[in-house]
């Protein structure tokens, strides 16, 4: 067969093709000509094979002889389209066929190719393919590093403050050292606790939390340390502590201002020697427990006040670590509620496409003075009323008065904020623009800086390029979607693909 040729790039750019033709011969021939290019092909002779096949793996591409003995091309494309919608799909056919093979196109065929086949020809088009599906692979892959670079444990944000809250999680999680969590309720700092844990050498063991202010003094005392049988009234049995729980992980005091002093005397002892008593006994308990504390109380003030103790205090803040409210980094929002609308539209199992700009533009103008957790609680209470599949002002949760509180810091309208309203995909573009401009323009250096590979960057600028391509055609053709797809030579099914892939639905009627 001669010296095997190569495609340009890495294994990565070489498609897995399923061949269907009950020819066998004529399936061999296609198999052979696109395995000299680096293809990887497997054949099914007949079209009940070639459904097996598609029901126990997966294919970029799938080529089917549209008229078959047993299963002919359109029940192909469609159990194709049922089973792996990211396949691309090209029937074969006979020019007595072409009414049948414009139908496999309605049905969801990229393609109709005309026999005899034209090997050259199938060979580009399958080159273009590649390419398409690349850069979709390398867009995946783009948006998983920046979830990766933007959000740490489910801390999520790339405002200034939050990216110097994720530089202190990524410095503190490695070490033993307690650290003291402070912000203002709802601002997240268990997820910074948990954050903490996960990316520790005690990830492993127990993240075991506890709310100091929900309890009275003799409940928070018996579910600090636990108790032996008999040590009062009702312990029936030998009950274990948290700390005891925690053994070998985190222990995660949460409020912990509000502890009375008595309980602060008995954690002071535990972090001096390692040490916790149960209730009832005089038996020392060895614990190895690393201890995170949060709160949203000014623990100076009240040691000034005589109601924290001073020793206790820097024992908890070995390292601390400040959570900024919502209304000091506005510019997350984006970020913030894309994840928050995927999260519940899973969970509730609702189609959700996008938000409708007054809702944008009322979040960027509110205070929020529940911080991350009522900008959660509002998405999901939007999610679970929306009937329309935008979030409108009509979805906002009754009760909630959106319109009174302003802000008390406004980011500039020239920044990061200023990319309210917009799809991940833009928020996405933005920070890898920035990183260019800030390298002039060198995309070695602006990849390091933004964690991802070069050639990563790179297909995200060729998908850019696309994107741009299709968004000058269709201005060209006056929102004609037929005329735009003949243009550029794509189906008009597929165009209407990527306008939704790449978020230009509506692109037409754009500035």
């Amino acid at each position: 067969m001669g010296k095997q040729q190569k495609l340009n790039g890495s294994e990565a750019d070489r498609l897995r093709v399923l061949i269907i033709d009950d020819d066998a011969n004529h399936a061999q021939t296609i198999a052979e000509v696109l395995e000299r290019v680096g293809h990887h092909c497997q054949i099914a002779v007949n079209g009940n094979a070639g459904i097996k096949r598609i029901e126990r793996e997966e294919y970029d591409v799938i080529l089917t002889d549209l008229r078959m003995a047993d299963v002919d091309g359109l029940t192909i494309v469609r159990k194709a389209r049922a089973t792996q919608p990211d396949a691309e799909v090209f029937v074969i056919t006979g020019f007595g066929e072409v009414k049948t093979a414009v139908q496999a196109i309605q049905d969801g065929a990229a393609q109709y190719l005309l026999k005899p086949l034209d090997m050259t020809e199938l060979r580009a088009i399958l080159e273009k393919t590649a390419q398409r599906i690349q850069l979709a692979r390398a867009n995946l892959e783009l948006r998983q590093q920046l979830d990766e670079k933007f959000g740490f444990e489910g801390v999520i944000g790339n405002s200034p403050r939050m990216q110097e809250v994720i530089k202190r999680l990524k410095a503190y999680a490695p070490t033993q050292a307690t650290v003291l969590i402070l912000g203002c309720n709802g601002t997240g700092k268990e997820l910074a606790a948990k954050a903490l844990h996960t990316n520790s050498p005690r990830k492993s063991k127990p993240f075991v939390a506890m709310n100091c202010a929900a309890l009275n003094e003799n409940l928070l005392d018996d579910e600090m340390f636990g108790h032996e049988p008999g040590a009062f009234t009702g312990a029936d049995k030998l009950r274990k502590g948290r700390f005891e729980y925690a053994h070998g992980g985190t222990l995660f005091l949460d409020e912990v201002g509000d502890m009375p002093l008595s309980l602060q005397a008995k954690l002071l002892r535990v972090l001096e020697n390692g040490e916790v008593v149960r209730i009832g006994s005089n038996e020392p308990i060895r614990v190895d427990v690393r201890i995170v504390s949060a709160t949203n109380r000014n623990l100076e003030q009240l040691i000034a006040e005589g109601k924290f103790r001073q020793d206790l205090y820097y024992r908890l803040r070995v390292c601390t670590l400040r959570m900024p409210a919502l209304r000091e980094r506005l510019e997350d929002i984006p970020l913030l509620v894309n994840h928050f609308l995927k999260e519940f539209t899973a969970r509730h199992q609702r189609n959700v496409k996008g938000v409708a700009e007054p809702v944008w533009k009322l979040f960027g103008n509110f205070d929020w003075p529940g911080n991350v957790r009522q900008l959660r609680n509002t998405i999901e209470s939007m999610v679970i009323q929306d009937t329309d599949g935008i979030l409108g002002l009509d979805d906002l949760p009754e009760g909630e008065d959106f319109g009174q509180a302003k802000p008390t810091h406004r980011p500039s309208v020239n920044g990061p904020a200023s990319l309210i309203g917009k799809p991940l995909a833009e928020v996405e573009r933005y920070y890898i623009e920035q990183a260019l401009a800030l390298t002039g323009g060198n995309r070695e250096e602006a990849s390091k800086m933004l964690g991802i590979g070069e050639r990563t960057l790179y297909r995200a600028i060729q998908d850019w390029k696309l994107q741009d391509r299709i968004r000058e055609v269709l201005q060209q053709c006056n929102g004609d979607m037929d005329q735009a797809a003949q243009q550029l030579g794509l189906p008009r099914e597929t165009l209407e693909r990527k306008l939704k892939k790449f978020g230009l639905v509506g692109a037409d009627d754009s500035d």
